[in-house]
């Protein structure tokens, strides 16, 4: 049986409205499981998961389980699961609880695939408090982050490597593994942002060898909560406390303010979703996460390759990097055009694509392709059909 991508659509009631959605980095279209998860979380759930009364017995139930879900999507344990309002604030929170270890005379090894979530907090601390910062470049003609760099980039005062595992913005998948054990060589820890992965891969924070890694729930068609997941959850007990409660432990310690429990229940049903993307899936969530994420990653293997002989065919059509170790996302240019009026023509045609980057884009900065009137950026979804990419096609062979 392969991929059934019709009943996967099913899955979805935003698909009604006819819209081609080939901009998954804005956030993936929710499932209406998720939709009614948040529903009943809101109708059974109180605003603390403290108390004796059932509401909040029931808050700290979802809680809980919302730990566990994006602990077995990222292999981990769930008393290291962080949860938060948005993976950029617990970033924030993170870079402040580290500062007292990036001060003068230490290092921060930064990337250019990365957007800003993973960048700005860093850089923030690094100029508040005289760390050093390195930049991991690119491959021009790639985009691919050459590995051989970290031995150089990662010196003896390194104690931050911040680096994602997949750019949401030209699809590549830089080593993170490499980087991480050159950085716990010198004694420093690596801040891995799977917010481009996560729909795509099945994500192990142990293969990775990531210290922390940061996710965000609409990157899947979950609601808006983020996480950042520890390796080693005692690790958060040794680092200064950013919560209001000075006795917080574990994860608490770097949630700040309290947590909205509907969307956390439609956290956990979102995760839900993906691990029953394959109906064949069975066993524990994280096996069943295994099976659905790997059909998955077969049928967009197929889509992928059609998508990028469609683009070739494209007069005046450049694609942005070639890695040979992506996830399906992808931006190009189209000579003569801005990247806002190539979004809104297909916009005019029921096609949505994103025009530059959410938040901007250190990289396209660095390929001068913002100078130049920016990128479309697209990607495949769990609902991305071969049809809508023939229909893309035939619009974008119509801009005029």
């Amino acid at each position: 049986m392969t991929y059934d991508v019709a009943r996967v659509r099913g899955l979805i009631p935003a698909l009604a409205d006819g819209w081609i959605n080939l901009a998954p980095q804005a956030g993936m279209l929710v499932p209406d499981s998720v939709s009614r998860a948040v529903s009943i979380g809101f109708r059974s759930s109180s605003f603390t998961h403290i108390g004796r009364h059932g509401a909040a017995k029931r808050s700290a139930e979802i809680l809980h389980e919302a730990r566990v879900a994006v602990a077995d999507l990222v292999g981990a344990d769930p008393s290291g699961v962080v949860l938060g309002p948005d993976r950029a604030v617990l970033l924030s929170w993170l870079s402040e609880s580290l500062s007292s270890r990036l001060g003068l005379g230490t290092g921060i090894v930064l990337s250019r695939l990365d957007d800003e979530a993973n960048v700005a907090p860093w850089l923030r601390i690094a100029n508040r408090y005289g760390a050093h910062v390195r930049w991991a470049e690119v491959e021009i003609e790639t985009c691919e982050m050459p590995a051989w760099q970290f031995e150089e980039l990662i010196g003896p005062t390194a104690r931050l490597v911040a680096l994602t595992a997949a750019s949401p913005i030209v699809g590549s998948a830089p080593s993170v593994r490499v980087a991480a054990e050159r950085v716990h060589e010198v004694g420093g820890l690596l801040v891995a942002d799977a917010v481009g992965a996560a729909p795509y891969a099945l994500i192990d924070i142990e293969d990775l060898n990531a210290d922390v890694v940061a996710l965000s729930g609409p990157s899947w068609g979950g609601p808006q909560v983020g996480a950042l997941v520890f390796r080693d959850p005692a690790f958060l007990d040794r680092i200064p406390s950013m919560a209001l409660n000075p006795y917080a432990k574990g994860p608490e310690r770097l949630e700040v303010g309290g947590h909205q429990y509907a969307l956390l229940a439609g956290l956990t049903t979102s995760i839900d979703y993906l691990a029953g993307l394959d109906e064949r899936a069975e066993g524990t969530r994280r096996e069943r996460l295994e099976i659905s994420v790997t059909s998955l990653q077969d049928y967009h293997d197929q889509l992928f390759d059609h998508l990028m002989s469609t683009l070739d065919k494209i007069s005046g059509l450049t694609v942005i990097g070639r890695a040979s170790t992506r996830i399906p996302t992808v931006s190009f240019t189209i000579d003569g055009m801005q990247a806002e009026k190539i979004a809104a023509e297909l916009a005019d045609k029921r096609i949505a694509v994103l025009a530059g980057s959410h938040g901007g884009s250190r990289l396209l900065d660095a390929l001068g392709v913002n100078d130049e009137g920016g990128a479309v950026t697209i990607g495949l979804a769990p609902y991305t059909t071969r049809r809508e990419i023939d229909l893309f096609r035939r619009a974008l062979e119509s801009l005029g």
